[in-house]
């Protein structure tokens, strides 16, 4: 388990917009390896971890696009049922809020699990 930086962006919903995004990471370089994108009144709020933050949020920036910086915590977990819920309970009986969850997977053997959380010390010392 590792903290890791999620970049968070908030933009209009419309097509291409992902695109645009993913077009101007990959020029500058910059690997996605976690991606969420949801759609709430119109507008969507795309959050991610990248191989190189630095890299990405220059790019961003020269792109004119505004975007957050949070803490979280990426977690691999093993790719089998119970998993999750494993962390959840703990987390959930340390009084710790999930405030986002996405995770990736290759189908077999393992997952990778990114959590937003109320507090990101108590879930890490938590979840060791």
């Amino acid at each position: 388990m590792a903290k890791t930086t999620q970049l968070t962006l908030t933009l209009e919903s419309k097509p291409g917009v992902l695109a645009r995004i993913s077009r101007i990471l990959a020029d500058a370089g910059v690997n996605i390896t976690a991606l969420c994108a949801a759609e709430t009144s119109g507008r969507g709020k795309i959050r991610m971890v990248v191989t190189n933050p630095a890299r990405a949020k220059a790019a961003l920036k020269a792109a004119k696009l505004r975007y957050g910086e949070e803490r979280a915590v990426a977690l691999t977990l093993r790719n089998r049922p119970g998993a999750l819920a494993r962390v959840t309970e703990k987390l959930a009986r340390g009084k710790v809020n999930i405030k986002c969850a996405y995770a990736t997977t290759t189908g077999a053997g393992s997952a990778t699990l990114i959590l937003s959380v109320s507090n990101l010390d108590r879930a890490q010392a938590i979840l060791r």
